[in-house]
């Protein structure tokens, strides 16, 4: 029997983190919650969550900075909890790396609504689903979390974004739509999802110079979705 999933928890204060705590559990997650950057930090350095509630107000460390490191170097899903409501700064940690952001104060059902959508899993792959593909002069290794052109060097990208670049890779010269892609990453549907894909795919299409005015790879059919146009190889 397969454990149940990890959900940490980053928030300096207790009720936030007894409240999401309790929900989680009886949800069926296991939970572990912190109240300092510096004890989470120190955590991840033993294990990785399969999913980070990270709070942006943290008294030890700024949350958005730590939001993008864990977006380049964990492999987790972040989900960022905060009071900051302005579009701007859920625009920020989207842009940052972060998989979705939701708005204190908050239904704790929607906390788990949105976890279980950001866990669930495409049909089920074999366990030794490829790590590498290389398209149009590019290499694309997921277990690092790096792009390297052509030259060689190494441009990182997050998890997130990866999960849109696999996505892409493994149905390329195909339409995407937005509902497909909404049933293949998990989400809630809507302005948050939508925006969220639009910031990925930008910062794909910076990370692999592409012109925003006329990109080559990732074409955009607009009211229908996506196209990816390059030639993948896998392995």
């Amino acid at each position: 029997m397969s454990a149940a999933p990890h959900i940490a928890i980053l928030d300096d204060e207790p009720e936030i983190r007894q409240v999401l705590s309790t929900a989680l559990r009886e949800a069926g997650f296991q939970t572990t919650a912190y109240a300092r950057a510096t004890e989470f930090e120190a955590a991840l350095r033993r294990t990785t969550p399969d999913v980070c509630l990270v709070d942006l107000g943290l008294p030890d460390r700024d949350g958005l900075a730590l939001v993008h490191r864990l977006a380049l170097e964990s492999g987790a899903t972040i989900i960022i909890i905060s009071g900051r409501a302005q579009v701007q700064d859920r625009v920020t940690g989207l842009e940052l790396g972060a998989d979705d952001y939701i708005i204190k104060p908050f239904d704790p059902a929607e906390v788990v609504a949105r976890i279980r959508a950001r866990l669930r899993k495409p049909a089920p792959q074999s366990e030794s689903r490829a790590m590498r593909a290389r398209f149009n002069g590019w290499t694309a290794e997921f277990d690092r979390y790096l792009l390297i052109d052509a030259e060689g060097q190494e441009i990182p990208f997050s998890h997130a974004e990866g999960e849109v670049l696999r996505l892409f890779l493994e149905s390329p010269k195909r339409l995407i739509s937005r509902a497909q892609m909404l049933d293949a990453l998990g989400g809630a549907a809507g302005e948050s999802f939508d925006r969220a894909m639009d910031v990925r795919i930008s910062r794909l299409r910076t990370k692999l110079g592409e012109d925003p005015r006329n990109p080559r790879l990732i074409k955009t059919i607009y009211g229908a979705g996506y196209i990816f146009l390059g030639d993948v190889h896998w392995g």
